[in-house]
């Protein structure tokens, strides 16, 4: 590390479960593009209710027209997506009410989305919600899970502190 960077704190994000379930790590997810971290560092949830609530403070930067999925920014720049479900994005929006839009400004726990479980479970869908880093190469230096996989979780508990490069 260069004299620079001596005595400068990293920034930290909490980032929190934006739905109630159980934690499901991203290794155990069954999307193998998802599971290995592909798109970026997060955590899957396990819905038991259908409220999804933002996981951030941040601002809305886009809301997928299939509704599956929904990008957040944070003031520091960490770039997170709410992704409903696995290969929902084939129900084109049928089982999701968003209620956000782009540009919107929302706190951790705003509520952003209701997902329909019955019709993505009908559907023969996997309901997990993931919280995904989708800029982690470029803005995080490491991600904490605080809690373990099938952890009972509710909205608002902390899951992740992201250190920011």
């Amino acid at each position: 590390m260069g004299l620079f960077g001596f005595g400068k704190k990293k920034l930290t994000e909490t980032i929190y479960a934006p739905v109630s379930g159980k934690l499901q790590t991203l290794e155990n997810v069954s999307d193998p593009v998802f599971a290995q971290k592909l798109m970026g560092d997060g955590f899957g949830v396990v819905p038991t209710q259908e409220d999804i609530y933002s996981p951030v403070e941040g601002t809305v930067t886009s809301v997928f027209k299939t509704k599956h999925a929904l990008g957040l920014k944070t003031p520091n720049g960490l770039e997170v997506m709410v992704h409903m479900g696995l290969d929902t994005v084939e129900l084109n929006g049928k089982p999701f009410e968003i209620l956000v839009g782009e540009g919107d400004k929302v706190k951790a726990q705003t509520p952003i989305a209701k997902m329909d479980l019955e019709q993505v479970k009908a559907a023969n869908k996997d309901t997990v919600v993931l919280t995904i880093i989708t800029n982690t190469a470029d803005k995080l230096d490491k991600a904490d899970l605080s809690v373990t996989n099938n952890s009972d979780l509710k909205v608002g508990t902390e899951v992740l502190a992201a250190t920011l490069k």
